[in-house]
């Protein structure tokens, strides 16, 4: 079955590379009109150029999302752009990790702004949109079905050692997508989660002392020790790790008609991987 967008007005955060990038494409390709964010403006100019030349209509708006006031913002700019906004993609994330004891508090509130504080702040920033869109559609006798679709993870559920911060921001992003699951389905909004193993970004690359993200001026230490990597690799009944392509397209099920009748769920792409 071909997945059909066209009309619809996508946001996905953190689309400058990976993952985010991979769905933004994967939205693009299906029809939809996609507003590009990720921290760096040179990655969110690169997927917004490369989206219009293969033929797709897309803005970016590059920015940190974890700003208090900047959600608002993304928001605004995507029914501006698009006048609508139907699908939110929250991805925006990265690691920060440490054992507990060597975990600052500036370290774990990090991973609790970005992966849960700035999603909640993009779906309340959406929220007046939303509920006023679906009451004028109702009154017209007309359903339309919304899309949000929250990024976690296996270590949400499993736990991950060196990711309390982590660990802790993606399990908060199943709560949240659960609450919103019962509150927006008057709405017609459905609201889900896909939750990532090992996928093939530079978050999982083998660990060297060059493997480093900037991240507000902050230099941080990400990547797997090759040892630890082979060891979860081989222990996967798939064998390997993922792709952002495969990632992408689990993403793409929630963003779709096929998943018109699901909400507050959690699908696990993670190659049947378990911690």
């Amino acid at each position: 079955m071909q997945i059909d967008l066209k009309s619809k007005a996508a946001l996905v955060t953190g689309s400058g590379r990976g993952i985010g990038r991979a769905i933004a494409e994967h939205l693009s390709a299906a029809g939809a009109m996609v507003m590009i964010n990720d921290l760096d403006a040179g990655p969110a100019t690169g997927t917004r150029d490369a989206i219009r030349a293969a033929g797709g209509r897309a803005e970016q708006l590059a920015g940190d999302i974890t700003q208090p006031d900047f959600p608002q913002r993304l928001v605004d700019a995507t029914v501006a752009a698009f006048g609508s906004i139907d699908i939110i993609v929250n991805n925006a994330g990265y690691t920060w990790d440490s054992v507990i004891q060597k975990t600052t508090d500036e370290q774990f509130q990090a991973m609790l702004d970005i992966h849960i504080v700035a999603p909640f702040r993009i779906l309340r920033a959406a929220s007046g949109f939303i509920r006023e869109t679906a009451k004028r559609e109702a009154a017209e006798g007309r359903r339309v079905h919304r899309k949000v679709v929250n990024i976690t993870s296996i270590a949400a559920t499993d736990g991950g050692a060196g990711q309390a911060g982590y660990s802790s921001g993606k399990a908060a992003v199943i709560g949240l997508t659960r609450t919103m699951a019962k509150e927006w389905g008057r709405y017609n909004v459905n609201v889900n989660a896909v939750g990532f193993g090992l996928i093939g970004t530079r978050l999982i690359q083998p660990l060297t002392p060059e493997s480093k993200i900037e991240v507000k001026g902050r230099e941080i230490r990400v990547g797997v020790q090759q040892g630890v990597l082979d060891q979860v690799i081989a222990a996967s009944p798939l064998g390997r790790a993922g792709t952002v392509e495969e990632a992408a397209g689990a993403v793409m099920f929630f963003c779709s008609p096929l998943s018109d009748f699901v909400t507050g769920e959690v699908l696990m792409c993670a190659g049947g991987m378990r911690f």
